[in-house]
């Protein structure tokens, strides 16, 4: 603030490293699947034989990449405080996976000011660029009918068939990009849950867009391998799946995992809690978690939510204690669920930290 109030730009990393290199840049932000997405392009990328690399908000940060490689793409995960100090940054393709309140306390608590740090990903597209987004969204396509880009768009949906863009219909993926349409079933992808079609459309859209062969699409996308904690398939122990998604650390993401799971669920939430209203995620609750396990400094707004929902409410305040009681109550067929949807600084160095304790006390029963 001291720099800004002299005058002096204070620029972010993404801004830096972007004037050092002519490299096409794929970039790609929203509240949750970005990581994912990024991995996944930038794998179906590689796996067309172009020279990339992948950065931001995952890895090595753009600056590095760029002083160390001479790449021919950039695949960037970027977040919304990356954003907030860019200038002239300009990816040739943007994506913008989803908006939902997420950091509010660093926009004065106001929603509107968290969309708009979203959509400076494309504010400085021109015509020749591209923006890939989630039809589906209501926060993104109320957002464009008031503020349109100037790149091309091309919308992604699970709801309804497009001219141009990415949609399903009977189990296929259909992109149409520039007069061309490839197709592609669903039955062979790698990640489940129906956000990671939506991840995997938009991915497609990139490599289509860039000219890789669908052949080496469809492979790419087959076998391909997730993102560490997101929904990572632990272990199984005494018919009981265990699943790390330390890396939901807001409501929408718990939400995309109730929703992909279909089993009963012994679900273990908690952390530094960022605001959550988790009124969208009391259906999901109701219909498929059958205990909860606590795991926090403070669990109190929890178990005011739930406590009534549920017929098991337990607290802990340390992973290995949290997963014994899992253990416990978890009986052949249930799903053992980490799914905090708070950040993880009251007892762990990071969401990763979380996740690997998780696996830890796991491998430990």
């Amino acid at each position: 603030m001291k720099l800004t109030g002299k005058g002096i730009p204070v620029i972010s990393e993404i801004e830096f490293a972007s004037r050092y290199t002519d490299a096409k840049i794929i970039g790609i932000t929203g509240s949750n699947g970005k990581t994912t997405t990024t991995m996944l392009t930038n794998h179906i990328i590689s796996e067309g034989n172009r020279n990339v690399g992948m950065a931001g908000n995952i890895g090595d940060s753009f600056a590095k990449m760029v002083a160390e490689y001479n790449f021919e793409y950039y695949v960037l995960e970027i977040s919304s405080f990356q954003l907030d100090g860019i200038t002239d940054f300009k990816p040739h393709i943007a994506i913008l996976t989803n908006i939902t309140p997420d950091h509010l306390n660093r926009y004065d608590y106001k929603f509107e000011n968290y969309i708009a740090s979203k959509f400076r990903i494309a504010e400085n597209q021109t015509e020749e660029d591209f923006f890939i987004y989630d039809a589906d969204d209501e926060v993104i396509v109320d957002w464009l009918k008031v503020h349109p880009v100037k790149s091309k768009a091309l919308p992604f949906s699970l709801q309804n068939e497009l001219e141009e863009g990415a949609y399903i219909k009977n189990n296929r993926i259909r992109i149409t990009t520039t007069n061309n349409t490839i197709e592609m079933t669903t039955d062979a992808l790698a990640l489940e849950g129906q956000h990671n079609l939506k991840n995997t459309m938009a991915a497609a859209m990139v490599a289509k867009l860039i000219g890789i062969r669908k052949e080496t699409i469809r492979q790419s996308i087959e076998n391909f391998q997730g993102a560490p904690h997101r929904l990572e398939k632990v272990l199984k122990i005494q018919h009981v799946q265990y699943i790390n998604d330390s890396k939901a650390t807001n409501v929408n993401s718990v939400f995309y995992a109730l929703d992909s799971v279909k089993t009963p669920i012994v679900w273990i939430v908690g952390g530094v809690d960022k605001g959550n209203d988790y009124k969208e995620l009391m259906p999901l609750v109701r219909e498929k978690v059958k205990a909860i396990i606590c795991l926090g400094e403070d669990n109190s707004k929890i178990k005011d939510f739930f406590g009534n929902v549920v017929d098991l409410m337990v607290e802990t305040f340390a992973m290995e204690e949290a997963v014994k009681v899992a253990y416990k109550i978890a009986q052949r067929g249930d799903t053992v669920l980490l799914s905090p949807a708070c950040a993880s600084f009251d007892l762990f160095e990071n969401y990763e930290d979380r996740g690997d304790q998780f696996k830890e006390a796991i491998k430990n029963l």
